[in-house]
């Protein structure tokens, strides 16, 4: 009851980064060039997922007012960023 909610609760982490298990880019494809959106499909709850060139996904929601991607639910707008680059999250953490 009396903790301090203001102190960092330092965590390990269960895998290091370096090592194979935790290894973001199994098939060894360069991820040194941009990602490109190639697909979409929906998860179990319905919520778009970009498919990326780099072998990666992005959930890509629409939950105004946090996440505003009026697009996403609209099957031409989709269709339209096929082909369009996507800063992929996993790439850039894998080049940190």
């Amino acid at each position: 009851m009396g903790r301090d909610l203001l102190h960092k609760n330092e965590e390990r982490t269960s895998l290091n980064k370096d090592l194979p298990e935790s290894e973001q880019n199994p098939d060894r494809r360069d991820r040194s060039t941009a990602s490109f959106i190639i697909g979409f499909h929906q998860d179990d709850d319905q919520h778009w997922v970009a498919e990326l060139s780099c072998g990666h996904t992005q959930h890509l929601r629409h939950q105004p007012p946090w996440q505003s991607r009026a697009w996403i639910l609209d099957p031409a707008q989709r269709l339209e960023k096929i082909g369009q680059p996507f800063a992929c999250g996993w790439c850039a953490q894998a080049h940190e």
